[in-house]
């Protein structure tokens, strides 16, 4: 299902763009710009050609919703979600690193970053409660399909993810969130 672009030989690995996260951080109220820092990875192993993870440092300093709860929670678990998978397509696409995604440009991205991009599944576990000050977490993309669109239905993008956080204290949690992506032709490819 997952087609992967050329990149450049050495480019498995993407330190944090501070630019481009300033960029997709751009919608969220400053009290809500949760992730600090991404490194983006593409995979190169046998049997994982073309999955994509990022593994990231978030900080909340205080809540944006509620007074303290004293621990991380469901909101803050979805909103941090939303920054990391916004990041990571972004940086999918400014990179060329999956297709169908490869035919985007970053005007493209844009575009959609908030409109187009929908959760059609999001399930999330909490092992052991978390501090919610500052902890990691990872993304990964399994899965990246194209459904094409019919007399009856749009053609769009699903993605399927997982994710995870975690604090210095033990804290942990997960979770699987499919994301439909609607109006996946790009621009340019518009007749």
């Amino acid at each position: 299902m997952l087609a992967l672009s050329q990149p450049s030989a050495w480019a498995t690995e993407f330190a944090t763009d501070e630019v481009l996260l300033e960029q997709v951080l751009k919608p969220y109220r400053l009290n809500c710009q949760y992730l600090k820092s991404a490194v983006v990875k593409l995979a190169d192993r046998p049997g994982e050609v073309g999955r994509v993870s990022a593994s990231c440092e978030f900080e909340i300093p205080e809540s944006c919703y509620i007074d303290d709860t004293g621990h991380f929670n469901s909101v803050e678990f979805n909103i941090c979600y939303n920054q990391m998978m916004y990041y990571v397509i972004a940086k999918v696409v400014k990179e060329r690193l999956l297709e169908p995604l490869s035919s985007w440009s970053m005007a493209d991205y844009w575009s959609r970053q908030l409109a187009d991009f929908l959760i059609t599944d999001f399930r999330s576990s909490f092992r052991r409660a978390m501090q919610g000050g500052k902890f990691s977490g990872e993304i990964e993309i399994l899965d990246l399909t194209e459904w094409e669109g019919d007399d009856l239905h749009e053609a769009l993008l699903v993605a399927q993810t997982s994710c995870r956080y975690w604090d210095e204290n033990g804290g942990n949690c997960h979770g699987e969130v499919r994301i439909a992506i609607t109006n996946p032709i790009s621009n340019q490819n518009r007749s």
